[in-house]
């Protein structure tokens, strides 16, 4: 329970109240959670000033919290960091670098900096609301958070990252078959979720040791190899736009641009990460206790909050979505830059124009080359980043699940948002023990269809949460115009590839030719035709109806001005 009084009851002067203070601030490094009354609490009334409810009820009315400092609230986006490290930064990425050479490394930074766009975008909703995404999403249409329910667990219900983990780990010490290990991690996983009573500080917690640990080890190796040198190349092909190498596996090129950056159904989850964490209106959310070992449970309610638009309040919002942003930049985008990088030189120097994919590459290809130290850290390299990789993967498809199970059904049943999390935990990691169990000899090919199908899903949801922060938030809360322009940009980009990527599936695998897609477009089969006017209007519908709603926006409420800051 927090003893904190409400922001704005703490200045009596006219002086705007913004910043939390070092007591107030030093409490988000856990989790922060201030309860208030809420079934007394002030409605908000349906005008332009105030979020559109939708499919929902109505908002309640509190003053945005006070803003912390950046170094208090970082730990959402230090999860999405590790959640990105064994998929397109240690296995994605540098043997895409090896097969097709430094020419593909635009669409790493490009793919990087798109998703810093999207998943700042993805949190907008909660940060001025309190709700997740996916009740943002219901508010919509109750199709949407079943979609990503699906979506998610095709590409994420598969543990290639735990069993990549264990055929490392049982590489390294010589043993020869890696599924009890597999298993013993998955069952880690499971154990660790009952060291605290906020389940939340646990994964954020464990996240930022082995992150560290990662990045450490990275660096090393790439300093101890000397494959330094390789970074001469790196002018040259940031700035090789669109060049694709002929023979680059057009899955894998997906799933990299999915993960460059944690991708598909993992992004989704910053949004339910800030609202723990107790970002802006989350802090009065509620968050998701341990049934087993918490305390007296706290609600997450249905319907969140939204404040007045004073000037004191819109300043607090300025403050938050720089802090918001800055969180973000320095630990997800600095972090993947520097370590999928140093990745890429140590494969780009020891398996340059190799055939083998995956973790083999690595351990057949790279290893044989190296001798001491640096032979030692690349099975340290891999091992904990495909274990912190399979931990934050764990997390995110529960704790995203849950969420949407609990506010399409489980809420009007009566069940217990703490339960159904602990319930499809335990169902996940049974689940994965019986995968991981299944008779394959080499993970990599669950690896890429939970990359491939993450791009894919990218792409709906990319644009929805552009539609509803225009259309459904009023004019000071909308992203600015570099913002919009930027989501135009990502859901044409993922938008491009899925296309590209669903007809030559179809074509290839399934052997329906007549959706063949060409890179293109002209030439394309006729199916292939039908899948590019597809792609065509749902990019044109995104894009006119945020234009329409900025539009609107800017000659409805004024006020908007005093929130505008960097890359609001």
């Amino acid at each position: 329970m927090d003893s904190r009084e409400p922001p704005g009851d703490a200045a009596d002067d006219d002086e705007p109240d913004v910043y939390a203070s070092e007591v107030e601030g030093r409490q988000y490094r856990g989790t922060s959670y201030m309860p208030m009354p809420y079934d007394d609490l002030t409605e908000a009334p349906d005008a332009d000033e105030y979020p559109d409810r939708g499919e929902g009820g109505s908002f309640k009315l509190l003053d945005l919290p006070r803003v912390p400092k950046l170094s208090h609230v970082v730990g959402p986006s230090a999860i999405m960091l590790g959640a990105s490290l064994g998929s397109g930064e240690t296995v994605f990425w540098p043997i895409l670098i090896a097969q097709g050479g430094w020419a593909l490394y635009w669409a790493f930074w490009i793919g990087v900096l798109t998703q810093f766009f999207v998943n700042t975008e993805l949190q907008r909703w909660t940060v001025a609301t309190g709700e997740s995404v996916f009740r943002a999403f219901d508010r919509v249409s109750r199709f949407w958070p079943l979609f990503f329910l699906l979506a998610g667990f095709v590409s994420l219900g598969w543990p290639g990252w735990a069993a990549g983990a264990a055929q490392v780990g049982a590489w390294a010490v010589g043993i020869g078959d890696w599924k009890p290990l597999g298993i013993g991690l998955m069952l880690l996983i499971f154990v660790s979720y009952q060291l605290s009573p906020v389940m939340y500080n646990v994964v954020e917690g464990a996240q930022f040791v082995l992150v560290v640990v990662s990045v450490l080890c990275a660096v090393a190796l790439a300093v101890v190899t000397g494959s330094t040198d390789q970074l001469a190349n790196l002018p040259a092909g940031a700035l090789s736009l669109g060049t694709i190498p002929a023979g680059t596996d057009l899955a894998v090129f997906l799933g990299g641009l999915a993960f460059a950056g944690a991708g598909g159904y993992l992004n989704l989850s910053q949004s339910l990460w800030v609202r723990e964490k107790g970002y802006g209106m989350g802090n009065y959310q509620g968050r998701l206790k341990n049934p087993l070992i918490g305390d007296e449970p706290e609600p997450v309610q249905e319907d969140g909050f939204t404040f007045e638009p004073t000037e004191e309040n819109l300043l607090r919002w300025r403050g938050w979505w720089r802090v918001v942003q800055l969180e973000h930049l320095l630990t997800f985008v600095v972090g993947l830059l520097v370590v999928a990088t140093v990745l890429m030189t140590v494969a780009a120097k020891f398996a340059a124009g190799t055939s083998v994919e995956g973790i083999d590459m690595w351990l057949q290809v790279v290893v044989p080359q190296l001798s001491g130290a640096g032979a030692a850290l690349v099975p340290l390299v891999l091992f904990v980043a495909l274990f912190t990789t399979e931990y934050a993967i764990v997390e995110s498809f529960v704790r995203n699940s849950a969420d949407i199970v609990y506010e399409t059904h489980g809420r009007q049943a009566g069940w217990s948002l703490p339960t159904i999390f602990l319930v499809t935990l335990t169902a996940f990691t049974l689940w994965g023990v019986v995968i991981i169990l299944l008779p394959f000899e080499q993970p990599f090919f669950l690896l890429v269809v939970g990359a491939a199908m993450s791009g894919v899903m990218m792409w709906p949801y990319i644009a929805l949460t552009l539609v509803i922060n225009t259309t459904r938030l009023p004019a000071h809360l909308q992203p600015g115009w570099i913002r919009v322009v930027a989501m135009w940009w990502a859901t044409g980009f993922f938008g491009y590839f899925s296309t590209l990527l669903v007809g030559r599936t179809l074509a290839r695998d399934f052997g329906v030719a007549v959706f063949a897609t060409a890179p293109e477009i002209v030439g394309s089969a006729p199916g292939g035709y039908v899948l590019w006017l597809g792609y065509l209007v749902v990019q044109t519908y995104t894009v006119a109806v945020s234009l329409r709603a900025k539009r609107r926006g800017a000659e409805g409420f004024h006020g908007a001005e005093v929130d505008r800051g960097w890359l609001s």
